[in-house]
C-alpha cells in the first residue's frame, strides 16, 4: 500500500504531519515523532511580537546606557553568547534538521506589515524545507473585508519576496468569501494553505472582572468545519490542503483525505497520548484502505470532495436544511 503523499512539492512518506506546538521544543521527542511515523514535522511559531519586542529592548540598551556618563559607553556589552528568540529558534532549526531524516517546515506567526517577514531569509538559510505564515488578526469595526484580505496578501508578498522556499498561509474560517480568497492567495504566489486556525478566546473572572487566557485543546466535532471547506474547495484551487484542527483519530484523518487534504496536522492528540499516538494512527488508517481495497493516499484523496460526491449539494445549503429537519 502506497501511503506518499505530496505537500508543498514535499514527497511525504505519509499524510500526517505534527503541526506547530511545544513537542518541537524537544529534540528527543522530536525523534519520537519521526520514529512513530511522522511525515514531516511543523515547528512551534516564531512570534512577530517577541522579535519585535526583543529589538526593541536591545536598541534601548544600546542607545540610553551611556546616558549622562560618556564613559560608560561600554559598560555594558552584549556577551559574546548572547541569544535573541530568533537566535534560539533558528538553533532549533538547525539541531531538528541534523537530528530527523524528515521536513522540517518553519512557522512564523504575526499580523502586521513589517520587516519581521524578512526573518523568513535566515529560516530558510537555516535550513527549513517550507515556511508556515500563520496570520493571527483581529479586524476592528472600521475595518472591512477587503482591508483585512489585502493585509494578507501583502505579509504574503512581503514574504515570498525574501524566499525560494514554499510558503504554505494558515487561515481561520472567519472571511466573508473564503473560497474566492484563497484563490487570491494562490495567485499571489501561496504554495498551500492550512485550514484551519483556532481563536483562543479570553476567559472572563467573574470576581476579579480581569480579561485572563484560557487554554483549551480542540475536540473531535472542530474537524468537521475543516472538512467541510476542503471538500468544497479542492477540484477548484491547485495549492495543497492541509487540515488542522479537531483531528483525534484515525477516522477524523480518513475524512480530511477523502475530502481533499493533501496531508493532515495532528497537535492536541499527540500532547495529550504522546508522539507514539501518531504510529496508532497510521496503522489505524492503513487497515482501513485495506479493507476498503485503496491502494494509495492518492486514490483515496478528493474521492469524496464536492465535486466527487454522490450529493454535491450535501456540502452546500441544502445539508443545512436537511441537518435542522432532522431533529
Amino acid at each position: 500500500m502506497n501511503l506518499e503523499t505530496t505537500y508543498l512539492g514535499l514527497k511525504l512518506k505519509n499524510p500526517l504531519v505534527p503541526s506547530a506546538s511545544p513537542l518541537s521544543r524537544d529534540l528527543d521527542t522530536a525523534r519520537r515523532l519521526e520514529d512513530a511515523g511522522a511525515a514531516a514535522l511543523v515547528m512551534y511559531s516564531l512570534f512577530e511580537e517577541d522579535i519585535q519586542a526583543e529589538e526593541e529592548q536591545l536598541a534601548r540598551l544600546m542607545e540610553f546606557q551611556d546616558l549622562g556618563h560618556g564613559e560608560a559607553d561600554t559598560y555594558l556589552p552584549l556577551p559574546a553568547d548572547y541569544k535573541t528568540g530568533l537566535d534560539e529558534y533558528l538553533e532549533q532549526l538547525q539541531a531538528l534538521k541534523s537530528s530527523l531524516e524528515i521536513p522540517v517546515i518553519a512557522s512564523l506567526n504575526g499580523a502586521t506589515e513589517s520587516g519581521w517577514v524578512e526573518h523568513g531569509k535566515e529560516l530558510e538559510q537555516a535550513g527549513a524545507d517550507a515556511l508556515e505564515l500563520n496570520l493571527y488578526f483581529l479586524p476592528a469595526a472600521e475595518d472591512s473585508a477587503e482591508v483585512v484580505e489585502d493585509r494578507y496578501i501583502r505579509i504574503l508578498g512581503q514574504l515570498k519576496n525574501q524566499v525560494r522556499i514554499p510558503v504554505t498561509v494558515k487561515l481561520s474560517p472567519y472571511f466573508t468569501s473564503l473560497g474566492y480568497f484563497v484563490r487570491q492567495l494562490e495567485t499571489a504566489g501561496a504554495d498551500g494553505v492550512v485550514l484551519f486556525n483556532r481563536f483562543y478566546q479570553p476567559e472572563m473572572n467573574l470576581e476579579t472582572l480581569d480579561v485572563q487566557p484560557e487554554l483549551h485543546l480542540s475536540h473531535p466535532h472542530e474537524a468537521l468545519l475543516r472538512m467541510h471547506w476542503i471538500a468544497r474547495l479542492y477540484d477548484k484551487v491547485g495549492l495543497s490542503l492541509a487540515a488542522t484542527g479537531g483531528v483525534h483519530g484515525s477516522q477524523q484523518a480518513l475524512k480530511m483525505l477523502l475530502a481533499g487534504a493533501s496531508v493532515v496536522h495532528l497537535c492536541a492528540v499527540l500532547l495529550q497520548h504522546g508522539p507514539e499516538m501518531l504510529g496508532e494512527i497510521l496503522q489505524e488508517m492503513r487497515q482501513w484502505m485495506e479493507d476498503k481495497e485503496y491502494e494509495s493516499v492518492y486514490q483515496m484523496m478528493g474521492s469524496a470532495c464536492q465535486v466527487n460526491a454522490i450529493h454535491p449539494e450535501a456540502w452546500e445549503r441544502m445539508n443545512y436544511i436537511k441537518t435542522l429537519h432532522s431533529y
